[in-house]
């Protein structure tokens, strides 16, 4: 029994580093891809030679992004058939075919139209390589859609019968757009988009800090704020909107992450939990903030609505509070940090106090702008957290447990193989933050003349 619960927990932490660590990536990728088309779309609509090298910069970056991405991700594909064995076998019938999918449909047509999007230039007309670089970016969204519509399927399964503990299709329609997708497709697409936008805007704080180029990447930290200032309101109505629907698919995990035990019933007023520290073993808080009377107001939108508590559910079925409690706290703050900071670059605009002049001596604005992107990804890793651990006990929810989806492995199988992933993951990383300072250090090119059409040559000497 000892053992079982080791494997299953080293298990559990090898496949957490490994996507952790992979998640970094494709939402950058994603929010890059979308930056680089609207700015070669730009530079094809007004032929300004600043778009162009807007476009080669930033696909520089994208570009080791990706790379990085690639790479990070094969591990996670042996990761199911080697310590998730009976997960494969159990539910492989609709994750082979959706993980295939994604394979197929989507990361393929990226890895078709990459090659042309990063060595095409000069060589395709100008409105061919937007074509590439539009198919690159629809790939990767692609690519996103269909990586979240295997977890939402773990997360929701529907479209399928159990007969004799053997997983049976009966819809894949329904199986693929499962009830959590619509919500976690579209907070995970406008996470993306959000990441690009502080990895373009931190970027170009640093150049403006340090007055550097300070004419190229003004522009870009303007119409990042504008990106974060609309996408920052958004993100929050969609992620309310989860929310409310979580009560519905998931209550265990909403009790969890406002650290609730006992159900408020209908028509009385909850608190809302700030901070506390859950005992399982009590089933209760061991200590609690709470801020009276405004937790069906946050919870359910509704002043007396019912709340229910973990203690409605068996033991065995509860997920841990500590981990989707303080994650979810996090993710909320990090995404109301990038909200404000984007208004508030936003506002200085509008305002008039964003000028080449101004704009390098609002270091307060600018030192802001530095910690965009760590809480970016933050948020990005404290929302998976809460949605992975807050699904616990169960790895296809109702239908099948962890303890019952881990490979029957010999612990220092486990050991040495986290060892070697944690060294190799490592190595990648460091690899690409140096090859990334270098990018950066470097700067944008702006003496190499534009690539000319071969369809209309006099247009691209006029954007030069």
């Amino acid at each position: 029994m000892y053992q079982s619960l080791w494997v299953e927990m080293l298990a559990r932490i090898q496949f957490a580093f490994i996507a952790g660590f992979h998640i970094l990536w494709p939402p950058v990728t994603i929010g890059l891809s979308v930056a680089l088309f609207v700015l070669e779309a730009l530079w094809l609509k007004t032929d300004k030679a600043f778009y162009y090298r807007q476009a080669r910069f930033w696909s520089r970056l994208f570009l080791l992004n990706f790379a990085v991405g690639v790479v990070s991700g094969i591990p996670m594909e042996f990761a199911f058939g080697d310590n998730w064995a009976p997960l494969s076998r159990f539910g492989g019938g609709l994750l082979g075919n959706l993980l295939g999918f994604e394979a197929v449909l989507a990361f393929m047509l990226e890895a078709a139209f990459l090659g042309l999007m990063v060595f095409g230039w000069g060589l395709v007309g100008r409105r061919m390589h937007l074509f590439a670089t539009g198919m690159v970016m629809f790939g990767s969204i692609l690519s996103a859609f269909w990586i979240m519509a295997a977890n939402s399927w773990m997360q929701t399964p529907a479209g399928v019968r159990l007969i004799h503990h053997h997983l049976i299709i009966t819809s894949y329609f329904r199986a693929i757009f499962n009830p959590d997708l619509p919500y976690s497709f579209f907070h995970m697409l406008i996470a993306c988009l959000i990441m690009g936008a502080t990895v373009l805007g931190g970027i170009s704080a640093w150049y403006l800090r340090n007055r550097r180029f300070a004419d190229f990447f003004l522009p870009s930290l303007k119409y990042a704020a504008v990106a974060l200032a609309v996408l920052g309101p958004l993100q929050i109505l969609v992620g309310d909107s989860a929310g409310l629907h979580l009560a519905s698919v998931q209550p265990a995990k909403l009790a969890a992450m406002e650290g609730r035990w006992r159900t408020n019933p209908a028509g009385h007023a909850a608190s809302w939990v700030v901070l506390c520290w859950p005992d399982p073993g009590r089933q209760d808080n061991a200590w609690s903030l709470k801020i009276p009377r405004i937790g069906g107001l946050i919870i359910t939108h509704r002043y007396r609505g019912g709340i229910k508590g973990l203690r409605a559910f068996p033991r065995r079925d509860q997920p841990p509070v500590l981990i989707p409690f303080y994650a979810f706290r996090v993710m909320v703050a990090c995404g109301l940090f990038l909200a404000l900071i984007g208004i508030w670059t936003a506002g200085a605009w509008y305002r008039g106090g964003l000028t080449l002049a101004q704009a390098p001596t609002r270091r307060s604005l600018l030192a802001a702008w530095y910690a965009m992107p760590p809480a970016a990804y933050l948020a990005i890793e404290c929302g998976w957290f809460t949605r992975e651990v807050g699904r616990q006990p169960w790895v296809i929810y109702g239908l099948l447990r962890t303890s019952q989806a881990v490979s029957h492995l010999p612990p220092a199988a486990l050991m040495w193989s986290l060892t070697g992933f944690v060294v190799f993951y490592a190595t990648i990383g460091s690899a690409a933050l140096v090859f990334a300072r270098r990018i950066i250090q470097s700067g944008p090119d702006l003496e190499s003349p534009v690539p000319y059409a071969i369809e209309a040559p006099a247009v691209w000497a006029r954007g030069r």
